[in-house]
């Protein structure tokens, strides 16, 4: 059975050979326009193309489990796919519009200290069809039903540990037939695998590119991001300066601030000089409470350490959080492999 959702036009086309080209166009729009989950609801479609899809295809699904209201109207979700994993994904209203943060990955082996979606490991990729489903999923459940106007991928997992899922996701998202997302608009963040951000440099995307730092110092960061140890910062840094001059794109520096740990005048001044020249912004965040025994560097050494930045010529800004009392903010969503512990809402 084939994921349809994971399909483009022209690779529909291919599947339904011998019907008009326009078919598989109303296909796609079926599934990334109007979110029609089934085959038999495509009622501008043949009886006879409709069974064969329905014995050929499958159209991946998520299906909210709970949902969460945050006080600041954060909305978390917990879904689960069509083999029961239980993923969540998160719902955010701005002035300017919603944005969804989506998952790539049932889990996560990256081990990230302050971070709750690697607690149960990884269980498997996600398809580019799951990773649509959440976003259609999370839209219908905006006042409106009206599209989102950015997307995040900051969920479980590692984007770039799905590397081909992600890229066929952003194909999908932004395609001219469906939701039509323009991809300065989509965010990939990583914990910082080289090769793939390499790699990515030479696609010629839009798309926004985030990097997990938390440290500016091989040591500090190898205590909280294990990932450090098999890409260093001597490897990470000029990768994404490669990145930056290749694409032309400013990258965003994700800093999760931890009392004691990161966030002291040395670790601003370091970071500094670690990102000079760099076509760069820093998003400096008060660590949430997720795993370990983190707590926030208190807001006098937060405004500190942007001043010192400023007065290194490093934008930054300081990221509101959002949706912390439901578990919803940065580092706090999971996997869950045990399904039966949930209940539908």
């Amino acid at each position: 059975m084939l994921d349809i959702l994971s399909m483009t036009p022209e690779e529909i086309s291919g599947l339904i050979m011998g019907h008009p080209v326009y078919r598989a166009q109303q296909i796609f729009e079926h599934l990334h326009k109007r979110n029609t989950q089934a085959f038999a609801a495509m009622k501008n479609l043949p009886l006879s193309l409709r069974s064969f899809l329905e014995e050929n295809c499958y159209i991946s699904t998520v299906t909210t489990v709970e949902k969460h209201m945050s006080s600041d109207s954060t909305v978390k979700f917990l879904s689960a796919t069509r083999d029961n994993n239980l993923i969540e994904s998160v719902l955010m209203s701005y002035r300017h519009g919603h944005s969804v943060c989506i998952s790539t990955q049932a889990g996560c082996r990256m081990g990230c200290k302050f971070c709750a979606s690697g607690e149960n490991g990884l269980a498997r990729n996600l398809t580019a069809g799951e990773y649509c489903a959440q976003v259609y999923n999370v839209a219908n459940e905006t006042a409106t039903g009206s599209r989102p106007r950015s997307i995040v991928l900051m969920g479980c997992g590692e984007p770039l540990d799905n590397y081909s899922p992600t890229l066929r996701f952003i194909e999908l998202i932004t395609h001219s037939r469906g939701m039509n997302i323009g991809q300065r608009h989509v965010t990939i963040s990583t914990c910082g695998l080289v090769p793939e951000i390499l790699k990515l440099a030479e696609e010629k995307l839009q798309t926004t590119l985030a990097i997990s730092l938390h440290a500016p110092d091989d040591t500090t960061r190898e205590a909280l991001m294990p990932i450090n140890k098999t890409y260093p910062l001597r490897e990470l840094i000029p990768a994404c300066r490669h990145y930056a001059e290749k694409t032309r794109r400013r990258l965003t520096f994700e800093y999760a601030l931890a009392k004691g740990i990161n966030s002291t005048p040395s670790h601003a001044t370091a970071l500094a000089k670690l990102l000079k020249g760099l076509l760069c912004h820093v998003n400096l965040i008060p660590v949430n409470k997720a795993r370990g025994a983190f707590s926030p560097a208190p807001r006098s050494e937060i405004l500190a350490f942007a001043a010192i930045l400023q007065e290194n010529n490093i934008t930054s800004t300081i990221r509101r959080s959002l949706g912390d009392d439901v578990a919803a903010a940065c580092g706090q969503l999971r996997f869950f492999s045990i399904p039966s512990a949930c209940k539908k809402t």
